[in-house]
């Protein structure tokens, strides 16, 4: 098993159970761990042959960006299910950030695992 990461992906967004967070965006960060086999690609050379990581950031920032979850369980749920059925991925490892949740913590969060390591 291969892993194509990404690390510290720094999104905007509406997040959060108490009324003033429904009223302000946030920054979130994200660290994924992708299961892939990148065989093929170190082969041929062509991105075509890999899993995209441009391709993910990009569809999970124009996702995260337009949510508006109350929990970080749930939008974590959510970014794994685009990543393994968008992206046909077996296993994603998430580790979602939310600096100054807490006060006195750097971050809080949630570190989840989807699918099957092959």
């Amino acid at each position: 098993m291969d892993i194509v990461f990404i690390r510290e992906l720094e999104i905007d967004t509406v997040i959060g159970i108490y009324d003033w967070e429904r009223k302000i965006r946030q920054t979130i960060s994200l660290d994924i761990d992708m299961a892939t086999d990148i065989c093929q690609a170190a082969v041929s050379d062509a991105i075509e042959d890999t899993l995209n990581y441009k391709a993910v950031a990009k569809r999970l920032i124009a996702f995260v960006r337009d949510s508006h979850y109350e929990l970080v369980e749930t939008l974590a749920e959510k970014i794994c299910e685009i990543i393994r059925t968008e992206f046909d991925v077996a296993w994603v490892r998430l580790t979602l950030h939310k600096p100054g949740a807490v006060s006195g913590s750097k971050s809080v969060g949630v570190m989840i695992e989807r699918g099957e390591k092959f």
